[in-house]
C-alpha cells in the first residue's frame, strides 16, 4: 500500500512540476494540482483503507482495559452475596424420591 501511495505522490509531483515550468502554467496552478490532485485523494484513501485496522486496535484496547478491570475486582466481593452469608441452594439440583 505504502509503494502505491509513493508512487502516486511521485506521479504528481511530476505533472506539478511540468505545471509550473509551462509558459503557460503558473505556480499557483502547481500547489493547486498538487494539493487537489494528489495529496487529497490520496490522504481520503489511506484514510478509509486504515478504518479496519483502527477498528481492531480500538476493539483490542477494549478488551486490554475489560481483562484489567476483571483482574483488579477482588475475587472476594465477587464470590459473597450481600450478607456474606455462605452460598447455599435452597433447592436440590435433583428431585429425591420420597
Amino acid at each position: 500500500m505504502w509503494i502505491v501511495s509513493i508512487a502516486w505522490l511521485y506521479v504528481t509531483l511530476t505533472m506539478s512540476l511540468a505545471e509550473a515550468t509551462n509558459p503557460q502554467g503558473t505556480v499557483l496552478g502547481a500547489v493547486i494540482t498538487f494539493a487537489f490532485y494528489g495529496l487529497a485523494p490520496l490522504a481520503l484513501v489511506l484514510y478509509l483503507m486504515g478504518t479496519p485496522a483502527r477498528r481492531r486496535s480500538l476493539r483490542a484496547a477494549e478488551a486490554r482495559a475489560h481483562a484489567q478491570r476483571m483482574t483488579q475486582a477482588s475475587p472476594d466481593s465477587a464470590q459473597t452475596d450481600a450478607g456474606s452469608l455462605p452460598a447455599s441452594d435452597a433447592i436440590s439440583s435433583e428431585r429425591k424420591k420420597p
